[in-house]
């Protein structure tokens, strides 16, 4: 089955050429998508044979408008392609990848989605980029949802209209949604898929990240939470107390009930123990997995606050704006990068 490439960035610099150059071997057509970089990536992407798709800079950038059109210049090039391979520009491919996510796909007509494993590659220098390894090892087998990085099987794909170029964040389990409400399924193989680079070295960046977590969690279940699976109905009820009435309670009830409401605050330890062990039941060093309890804890509050946000936007009724974190990479500009990862 033909393969084609549909990379997608903003100022990534040399993660932008390492993802490139991941594909060289592949002999795969690939088109990348730029998001109004300053930094060369579009004169280093076509120097290097991917063909470019410049987005309009007056209509709001998201991943998944970036998607969407670089799926759609590949497929007017290269209208043989059957599976497309969607990969941010801070990430770089396996090496073997594409041909073994093409062989699962072709041996198994119900799959629209093949995901594999996604690592950080630089996942000891900070504890925000071992927190994204961690999030990355998800269990093997049928999904409910992939991420930015898949291989997509076109007619599917096409069959439900692609992604939803309005979600500033989550468009990829939205579009599993869709995908599997029309009959297909999705599997993350055991397979080494990217390395990516989320680049996080400041507790700011982690804070932003978690505050586009919340805001994807809220427009999830404001879009799909009615359907049988309720889509992100769990998680928009976790953060709305964790994040927000808990703490609220505890503080403003503080005076009334001389100080007893503050005992609302330990059930923060008691979710970060529950978390703690359901990370070692899965494998996890007792290291990472404390460190995951303890950030996954403290998350609620941004991701509360993101949630909120979307609520705010949407009676508003102003269009979200993207939530970014990355800073741009060596050699392009001194600014914060589209947030695609």
């Amino acid at each position: 089955m033909r393969v084609g490439v549909v990379v997608i960035g903003r100022n990534e610099g040399d993660r932008l050429v390492r993802c490139l150059r991941s594909l060289h071997g592949a002999g795969c057509p690939t088109v990348y998508v730029d998001s109004g970089s300053t930094d060369g990536s579009v004169q280093g992407a076509a120097d290097l044979g991917a063909s470019v798709v410049e987005l309009d800079r007056s209509i709001g950038f998201t991943a998944a408008r970036a998607r969407n059109a670089g799926f759609e210049r590949l497929i007017a090039q290269h209208p043989e392609i059957e599976l497309v391979q969607f990969v941010d520009g801070d990430c770089e491919v396996a090496s073997g990848w594409l041909a073994q996510a093409a062989r699962e796909l072709e041996t198994a007509p119900h799959l629209a989605v093949v995901c594999g494993r996604r690592r950080e590659r630089f996942r000891e220098q900070s504890t925000y980029n071992r927190l994204c390894d961690i999030e990355w090892d998800t269990p093997v087998g049928d999904a409910k949802a992939c991420g930015g990085d898949a291989m997509m099987r076109v007619s599917a794909f096409r069959q439900v209209g692609g992604f939803d170029p309005k979600i500033i964040a989550g468009e990829e389990p939205e579009l599993c949604v869709r995908l599997r409400r029309a009959g297909w399924t999705i599997r993350r193989i055991g397979a080494e898929m990217t390395l990516h680079d989320a680049a996080m070295y400041r507790f700011g960046q982690w804070w932003k990240r978690a505050v586009r977590s919340g805001h994807a969690f809220a427009e999830g279940a404001a879009l799909h939470g009615a359907s049988p699976e309720r889509h992100y109905v769990k998680q928009r009820r976790s953060l709305f107390f964790w994040g927000l009435v808990n703490p609220l309670l505890a503080f403003s009830l503080a005076y009334i009930t001389r100080g007893w409401s503050l005992a609302l605050l330990f059930g923060y330890p008691a979710l970060a123990l529950r978390i703690l062990r359901a990370g070692r039941a899965r494998g996890l060093s007792s290291h990472d997995a404390r460190t995951y309890a303890v950030f996954c804890v403290l998350a609620k509050f941004p991701e509360g606050l993101g949630q909120m946000s979307y609520i705010a936007a949407r009676l508003r009724g102003r269009p979200r704006q993207l939530i970014e974190y990355k800073r741009a990479a060596a050699g392009g500009a001194d600014r914060t990068t589209v947030s695609h990862s």
